[in-house]
């Protein structure tokens, strides 16, 4: 987030409101200005500071952080993402065990599959459940299936 164009703003504001009184109060309101360039951004670090503490009393486990990037604030969001629950087909209701099944995965493979459940606040296994049950719904569905290759129109050789 670029202040320089807040701090510029209310320069220009102020010079402006100041040129009414004639050029040697122009020139003085222009020089208090720059001079309270330093304090303008550390309030304006403030109110982002605030802002970011409001948002994170709102939400329900992501932190907002404001943290400087040279003499730049930016804003970062971490922790837990709120995600809303996908769409999961409903288990069939004659459908009362469950069953166990030995699934090889190559590490890396593991290892992604981990994070994403973690970053859903679930299991591997509610986790797999879910991909299972959405990849076997996208295929049913027809989407994602090539369909037949046809090509029309007009061609000059």
């Amino acid at each position: 987030m670029d202040l320089t164009t807040h701090v510029a703003g209310l320069r220009a504001d102020v010079t402006a409101a100041a040129a009414i009184g004639g050029p040697e109060v122009a020139r003085a309101a222009e020089l208090l200005a720059e001079a309270l360039d330093g304090s303008l951004r550390l309030v304006l670090l403030d109110v982002l500071g605030d802002a970011a503490d409001e948002l994170t009393a709102a939400l329900d486990g992501p932190v907002v952080e404001v943290r400087l990037r040279g003499r730049e604030p930016e804003l970062v969001v971490s922790g837990p993402a709120v995600h809303p629950e996908p769409a999961v087909p409903a288990v069939p209701a004659d459908d009362e065990g469950t069953a166990r099944l030995t699934l090889r995965l190559p590490e890396t493979l593991k290892a992604r599959a981990e994070q994403a459940a973690a970053a859903e606040g679930t299991s591997v296994n509610t986790w797999l459940v879910r991909a299972v049950a959405r990849a076997l719904e996208h295929s049913s569905t027809g989407a994602g299936r090539p369909g037949p290759r046809r090509i029309t129109g007009f061609g000059r050789a």
